[in-house]
């Protein structure tokens, strides 16, 4: 097996000579690891492009290659993304060529949009991390995961394109363990349980997320009580899946809203606290009280396996201890 590696057009061409010992491999898994950085995924959407090519003509991605066959393979230059990187301070917990873990503070936005032109998480990895590969043909950082704007905690971001498509895999094959705590309204009657409804668009909120909609997809969330303060609880959660708003809206199905939550049924929600004093503090917590806690998977390119934990961020940690001590003091 030979391989060339050139630039020409903002493309780099690769070639390679199969070898005795890989005839009958699919075209596409005989691709599959031939150069760093070159992704499963690029192969076959290179082949569907018309890019690879053996012994001179355009072939499927199925095709059993032979000893001999010359195999020539074009992958477009990253370009640059367009977004600016931004010195914002990241807290990160772990890093290395592949991928890093973040602890994201609430209030800032995972990439931009809409309204979020900058300040992002994005923003932060680019200016942090001068060593992207292109991934998806853009130059930018990997994000296979989310968390709301006002969610806090753990999150995982891709270096290269292997690691991206790596996780990317556990994700949708539901490998990754997610773990979250939500300080939630009420006390509930059992100590966990499971949540078992699809979530989709509102049928008439287009901002929000609901189980009453038309096209939900299938959402699962588990959840148990740590510890119990009479007029809201501190929730452990584990999802199943990872649809937008999950864990909001699921929630506000079971009766306990996440505290803080302006969106879903937590405003009103406050209202029946009768204590003035423990009213005013939960008024001044500025989003949902929700926390991603635990996150562990395995290293994509590796294999290893990756466990991180992050504590619960003053704001949330604060209102609990006062919550605790009301408890005492009954």
């Amino acid at each position: 097996m030979t391989a060339d590696v050139m630039t020409k057009d903002n493309e780099r061409h690769h070639r390679f000579t199969v070898a005795p010992e890989e005839e009958g491999l699919r075209l596409d898994l005989f691709l599959t690891g031939k150069e760093p950085g070159l992704s499963r995924a690029q192969i076959q959407r290179a082949v569907a492009e018309g890019r690879v090519l053996v012994n001179g003509r355009p072939i499927k991605a199925g095709r059993r290659v032979r000893t001999a066959d010359v195999i020539a393979i074009r992958i477009p230059e990253a370009k640059p993304s367009g977004l600016m990187p931004e010195a914002i301070p990241l807290t990160i917990l772990y890093e290395d060529a592949s991928l890093l873990v973040v602890d994201k503070p609430a209030g800032m936005v995972v990439h931009p949009a809409a309204g979020h032109a900058g300040g992002t998480l994005v923003n932060a990895l680019l200016h942090h991390c001068r060593d992207l590969s292109g991934i998806g043909g853009v130059l930018r950082p990997g994000i296979v995961h989310r968390l709301d704007k006002g969610t806090s905690g753990l999150l995982v971001a891709a270096k290269s394109d292997a690691a991206h498509w790596g996780l990317a895999g556990q994700f949708k094959r539901r490998e990754v363990k997610k773990t979250y705590l939500a300080l939630v309204y009420g006390n509930p009657r059992t100590d966990g349980g499971r949540i078992e409804a699809a979530v989709g668009r509102h049928p008439t909120d287009r901002k929000k997320m609901s189980t009453a909609s038309r096209r939900g997809r299938p959402a699962v969330t588990l959840w148990r009580v740590r510890e119990r303060f009479g007029v809201a609880a501190l929730l452990e959660i584990d999802i199943e899946t990872g649809r937008t708003h999950q864990i909001r809206v699921h929630l506000t199905k079971l009766g306990h809203p996440v505290v803080g939550d302006r969106v879903y049924g937590g405003a009103g929600r406050i209202r029946s606290v009768e204590d003035a004093a423990l009213r005013a503090r939960m008024k001044e917590l500025s989003r949902q009280a929700l926390h991603a806690c635990r996150l562990s998977f395995s290293h994509p390119v590796t294999g290893t396996a990756l466990k991180f934990s992050a504590p619960l961020p003053e704001d949330i940690a604060s209102l609990c201890s006062f919550l605790r001590e009301k408890v005492k003091k009954r």
